[in-house]
């Protein structure tokens, strides 16, 4: 009898046992970026002629979720399947970055809808929060250019990835 009650106990420390191994084999695995992920990384931005566009350096780290389009598609894409402490020099063509410069996308406006103050190469936004820069300023009206800052460029990312999570549920 009491080799029966050895072999539960055996078995049910073997059961448990071997479900610990599994559950640390997988805690071990590092996450990696992919849809749902929060990631949370460094970067700079530079363009062709090496010109510092934004960086993270002093401001603290970016983070975002991964499939949210809450950064550029080109971006994006290629930071899916990276893990924490993972660099990466990522080249992002203007067609995957803000798009390219369309011309249409400059228009006049009569200057009384404009600030009293501005002049050419003052940033300004549109209804909808879009930026917009100043090209011209006559006496009766102004262009204005609702391109993004970026479009036409091609941009390149230097990357390092701090950390890769489960985003939080949504509220």
């Amino acid at each position: 009898m009491k080799s029966w009650k050895a072999g539960i106990v055996m078995a049910a420390l073997g059961v448990g046992l071997g479900a610990w191994l599994v559950d640390v084999s997988h805690g071990d695995s590092p996450l990696k970026v992919a849809d749902g992920m929060k990631v949370t990384m460094e970067y700079t931005l530079t363009l062709a002629d090496k010109t510092v566009v934004d960086t993270t350096d002093g401001k603290g780290p970016f983070s975002y979720v991964q499939g949210k389009g809450e950064i550029i598609p080109g971006l994006e894409k290629a930071l899916a399947g990276m893990k924490a402490g993972d660099k990466k020099r990522v080249p992002v063509t203007a067609e995957q970055g803000y798009g390219p410069y369309d011309d249409k996308q400059k228009v006049t406006v009569p200057k009384d809808k404009l600030p009293p103050d501005v002049k050419v190469g003052t940033m300004l936004r549109d209804q909808t929060g879009r930026p917009a820069k100043v090209l011209e300023v006559s006496d009766k009206s102004a262009v204005i250019d609702l391109n993004h800052p970026l479009a036409g460029k091609n941009l390149t990312f230097d990357i390092n990835i701090l950390k890769v999570e489960k985003a939080p549920a949504p509220k």
